[in-house]
């Protein structure tokens, strides 16, 4: 009876911590065998890290959150200022469509407030003028038909400079109202009435500008190719500079969509800082940004070296950019790791940048792929720890860079990956100087074979000769001369 009684109390017990445990109540472990409560010890490292962990997590969400309303901000301010821009043109459709993305994006973006000082209320939001775009509509309408009518009468006169500006003027109109396939209709009309060179090259400027509206790169490299023709301009190219430099960082601007980036480099490169003047396309800041990445992508050590950083002409424009002229800097002195974590820095703007940004990943990809072909360039064996150190990168990221790049013939080496050695691949060069001589002797056999049979050829008189030509001498006397093969004489 006194072990029943004692036996239980204690299953009761048992029962009743059982509960609280569960529940979380109580932070612990019962051994039923020897009925002992014991506490549950926490690894204070693992819950730090854990809490750490959460706090970064936390931390990166409200900075994404913040980035989100932050861009969705400046997207409703570009679209505000775009809008006051069109207002000013006759484009009524692009009216309408900035203020419908405008209404969605203010309607749709509801976030947290985050940062609501630099929120846009709707009292910010510029109403759509019906009576606007009714004005603008009549206007641009009565402008087209006294456009249309002076064009006829300048044919019925047929003044040759006159409809050539009749057709530049309708396609500063067609232009004006946001029609682009008239526009470059018209200024294609100019060329059949231009009278000089100057005239011409006029004509393929305005041709290449809607043409890079349309996004035409073929239309604007042929455009280019007519006005670097035209007589007038290819003569005194001195003295058309601001003319030379619009139709280079046109070119450069093709060859850049076209993804031909050393191509366009050598075009932005040539570019004149003094007559950089080319609003409607881009600034010199651009031409800066797209010459240095391409150049960057592409050219080896010594061409980035005299056409880049040391580069009289280009020096200037990189004044406009520094911190891409320290990337480029970086580059060449062979710090990489400094150079990829300024590219990194950029990266963000360039993506908003409509030429370039669907080439940023590919032209990132070019710069480090040649900069790790650089560093290992002169080295018989890499040591891949200090490699990953040298670009700020994992060795087994560093291996899968360095697979590819082997693979695709551009690195010749093997890996020791159980030793994280990088070995180049090192020819025998006593078999490569044999196999040299043996074609240099080759090549001679076979010249000095073409000799004897030719001086033997001419020693027999065996060779072609041409045939019978008539012809009149300066007196108008008729003379005929003939050569035949083998043997025969020339018959008079």
């Amino acid at each position: 009876m006194h072990n029943t009684g004692n036996i239980e109390p204690m299953q009761a017990l048992e029962n009743e911590l059982m509960t609280l445990i569960l529940d979380g109540q109580i932070q612990a472990r019962i051994d039923s065998h020897n009925k002992i409560l014991y506490a549950k010890q926490q690894d204070q490292r693992s819950t730090t890290f854990e809490k750490s962990l959460n706090v970064g997590k936390e931390y990166a969400r409200k900075s994404n959150m913040l980035i989100l309303r932050s861009a969705m901000i400046k997207h409703n301010i570009c679209v505000k200022i775009s809008i006051q821009y069109v207002m000013q043109t006759y484009n009524v459709n692009l009216y309408i469509q900035l203020h419908r993305k405008l209404s969605e994006s203010l309607s749709t973006g509801a976030l947290p407030d985050v940062a609501s000082s630099g929120n846009m209320g709707p009292q910010d939001i510029p109403t759509l003028d019906p009576l606007l775009i009714e004005t603008k509509n009549k206007k641009a309408a009565m402008k087209l038909e006294k456009l249309d009518n002076d064009l006829k009468n300048y044919k019925s006169n047929s003044i040759k400079e006159s409809i050539r500006r009749g057709h530049d003027d309708l396609g500063d109109h067609y232009l004006d109202c946001g029609d682009l396939s008239n526009a470059l209709k018209c200024y294609s009309r100019a060329r059949d009435y231009c009278t000089n060179g100057k005239h011409v090259v006029d004509m393929c400027l305005n041709v290449i500008r809607v043409s890079v509206y349309l996004q035409n790169w073929s239309h604007v490299l042929s455009y280019v190719n007519k006005a670097e023709a035209t007589p007038d301009f290819a003569e005194g190219k001195d003295n058309n500079q601001a003319v030379f430099t619009k139709l280079k960082v046109a070119a450069g601007l093709a060859e850049l969509a076209t993804r031909k980036y050393k191509t366009a480099a050598r075009f932005f490169l040539q570019a004149h800082f003094d007559y950089c003047d080319f609003p409607e396309l881009l600034s010199p800041n651009n031409i800066a940004t797209y010459g240095g990445l391409c150049a960057l992508a592409t050219f080896d050590r010594s061409e980035l070296e005299k056409q880049v950083i040391f580069s009289s002409g280009f020096k200037l424009f990189l004044e406009l950019e520094p911190q891409l002229r320290d990337i480029l800097v970086q580059f060449y002195n062979s710090k990489y790791a400094t150079c990829l974590n300024l590219l990194a820095q950029i990266m963000d703007n360039l993506l908003l940048d409509m030429y370039i940004a669907p080439h940023v990943n590919t032209l990132y990809t070019q710069i480090r792929n040649r900069a790790l072909i650089q560093y290992f360039s002169p080295y018989l064996s890499a040591d891949l720890n200090k490699m990953s150190v040298a670009f700020n990168t994992t060795i087994q990221a560093l291996e899968n860079e360095l697979m590819t790049l082997i693979l695709d013939g551009q690195i010749q080496a093997r890996i020791d990956s159980h030793n994280k050695i990088l070995y180049a691949k090192q020819q025998d060069q006593r078999s490569t100087t044999f196999e040299k001589s043996l074609n240099v002797g080759k090549e001679y056999a076979r010249k000095s074979n073409m000799l004897i049979l030719r001086s033997a050829m001419i020693k027999h008189n065996i060779c072609v000769k041409s045939p019978t030509i008539s012809r009149s001498d300066e007196n108008g006397r008729g003379s005929e001369m003939s050569v035949a093969t083998g043997s025969l004489d020339t018959a008079d």
